[in-house]
């Protein structure tokens, strides 16, 4: 006999008819030999009901009011569902988060979860009870025993951490679509179903805005080595499975407050190219990494930062045994990468620097927690090493430096963080393995950048901190490989990527920031899109990137920044191109199917 959790939507509660039916299912599954605990939500636009009624009553209503009010919706689904439960003949109670025993911190509409009392849910199950739980709702440890909500993707999350408590055998999330897609379908018409897909993929997928999973429920069943399915509440398929690695056990105490780095990696074996003033057009990545896709050089990170009047900088990183190679294909394309004005020639620049190390912190409890990159950079400002490339993702942060810091660096973040290093692991792929996954498009995203500044230790520490106590996430992080002489001292360009809500606010820290520093620039562009792949297939497989680019390229789409991770690359294009953009790569990676898989209506 199974212990399963099943977590069940708005759209799947949505009526009196829909919860029947979701009763049926529950009873069918208990029927088949298994303990069932039930996630619901408030059906189908209630909770924009009551967010509407407290606007109608308060210009500004309180949080901890909010909360109140908001955690109303799932009551009313969890007692309908257990009355429907109850009539078909299966014996069924209903708990609110309180009752349940779900004890989050003390922050009203965005709570976390700290820890599961699981005495009562156990014995419930005991009795041969369905348990039916309210989602998206918890309440505080301390005295007052506060009601508190944990925002959005709530349910989800509260159904992934009551299958962590209780180590439950399955977490399924029934929804309104079949299960997880290539890319989004409303966007891409032949997008195709995924049969299954990695908790670290799911993550990248999650945080670029597939909604199907809220990033801090795929981040528990990392962290907790919990199996999930995304399944239609519609159909009998089987959905996609959400595989999460093997952990080693872990307290459930401060569950979702645990360290938010799990390791320290680092990559001895690192060499960098850098392509100085290369034309700012379509097709430059295509052109270079293309070429070096063909004499099957691998490339690692990928830097490409925002143009310079009509010219950009390329920079990537190799392996070692590769650094000549790769040298001799930069430098033979670069007279067809350079900037003609005229008669005159901006000439492009290869450099080389084969004495460098690649650092990264890894771990999903980086989610949402916009200060850990600053932390990182921080820390190594501290002790006095400089950072060359920058490259992030929603669970990795990566910087090059100079061979010669590398212990110290490791030691250093180490402490800080309060975990252990280990080499950057190899991943090895099966050969069925897909390079790609999924393609992402984010459309509300601004581009920021902040020029001539101080190229010493320090400098991006004190911006994405200054940031980063605004609560401003920042996404694509891009630092520029040419120095500059202004005013007597070397300077840089920093250009990142933030939600376009935040873009105001960001640009105003920019601007103090920028004032401090004398002669920095700082410029804002609001309307750009974010293109991006997704795969642990990618990993050892030269030419993923070039053929993102070079599909791109073929639809005359420039790209203006590029960053990479170990699993991910993404580009940011102009905001009117992206969908056109989202389609080419797609379609690219063959990731299409045959026959459209029909969406239900919301």
């Amino acid at each position: 006999m199974a212990l399963i959790v099943q977590k069940y939507g708005g759209t799947s509660v949505g009526s009196a008819e829909r919860i029947k039916l979701v009763a049926e299912r529950v009873k069918q599954t208990v029927a088949e030999g298994n303990s069932l605990v039930v996630v619901v939500s408030a059906m189908a636009k209630e909770t924009d009901k009551l967010v509407k009624l407290a606007h109608d009553v308060s210009s500004n209503p309180c949080r901890r009011e909010m909360d109140m009010l908001l955690s109303t919706g799932e009551q009313v689904s969890i007692a309908l569902l257990s009355m429907a439960l109850q009539d078909m003949g299966q014996p069924a109670i209903s708990l609110t988060g309180a009752q349940v025993g779900i004890e989050t911190e003390p922050a009203h509409t965005r709570a976390r979860i700290l820890n599961i009392q699981t005495e009562r849910l156990s014995r419930h199950l005991a009795e041969g009870k369905v348990v039916v739980v309210a989602g998206f709702q918890g309440i505080t440890n301390s005295g007052d025993l506060e009601v508190t909500t944990l925002g959005r993707g709530g349910s989800d999350t509260s159904a992934v951490a009551l299958a962590a408590a209780l180590k439950a055998d399955l977490c399924e999330i029934y929804t309104d679509v079949p299960g997880v897609f290539t890319t989004d379908p409303r966007l891409v018409a032949n997008a195709s179903l995924l049969d299954e897909i990695t908790c670290d993929e799911m993550l990248e997928l999650a945080s670029l805005g597939a909604k199907v999973l809220h990033p801090r429920a795929v981040e528990i069943a990392r962290n907790y080595g919990v199996q999930m399915v995304v399944k239609s509440s519609w159909t009998n398929e089987p959905g996609t499975k959400v595989i999460a690695p093997g952990v080693a056990p872990r307290p459930l105490q401060n569950l979702e407050l645990g360290r938010p780095v799990d390791a320290v990696h680092f990559d001895l074996d690192q060499a960098k190219v850098a392509l100085l003033r290369a034309e700012d057009r379509p097709g430059i990545a295509a052109s270079l990494f293309g070429e070096l896709s063909k004499q099957q050089v691998d490339v690692d990170l990928i830097i490409q930062s925002i143009h310079d009047g009509s010219t950009n900088d390329i920079a990537f990183t190799v392996d070692r045994a590769s650094l000549n190679h790769a040298e001799a294909v930069s430098t033979a394309l670069g007279p067809t990468l350079q900037k003609h004005r005229g008669s005159r020639v901006e000439q492009t620049e290869v450099m080389v620097d084969p004495e460098i190390v690649k650092v990264s912190i890894v771990g999903a409890g980086m989610i949402g927690r916009p200060g850990i990159a600053a932390q990182m950079f921080h820390t190594l400002a501290d002790a006095k090493i400089n950072l060359q490339m920058i490259s992030t993702s929603e669970v990795n942060v990566s910087c090059t430096i100079a061979a010669k810091d590398c212990d110290r660096a490791i030691a250093v973040l180490c402490e800080q963080f309060e975990v252990d290093s280990s080499p950057a692991p190899t991943n090895a792929i099966g050969p069925n393995c897909p390079p790609v996954r999924g393609v992402a498009l984010d459309l509300k995203q601004a581009r920021l950048a902040i020029r001539h500044i101080p190229d010493r230790p320090g400098m991006a520490a004190h911006i994405f901190q200054t940031l980063a106590t605004a609560n401003i996430c920042v996404d694509m992080i891009i630092q520029s490989q040419r120095s500059r002489l202004n005013n007597g001292q070397m300077t840089r360009d920093i250009a990142f990527t933030v939600p376009q809500m935040d873009m105001d606010t960001a640009l105003k820290l920019l601007k103090e920031i920028s004032q401090s520093l004398g002669d920095a620039e700082v410029t804002a562009e609001p309307n750009v899109a974010k293109v991006s792949i997704v795969g642990i297939g990618m990993l050892g497989r030269p030419g993923v990137a070039a053929q993102m680019f070079e599909a791109m390229a073929d639809k005359g789409i420039n790209i203006q920044m590029i960053a990479t991770s170990e699993i991910r690359v993404s580009c940011v294009v102009a905001e009117n191109q992206g969908a056109e953009a989202l389609q080419a790569v797609h379609q690219v990676f063959e990731l299409g199917q045959t026959h459209q898989i029909e969406i239900p209506a919301r």
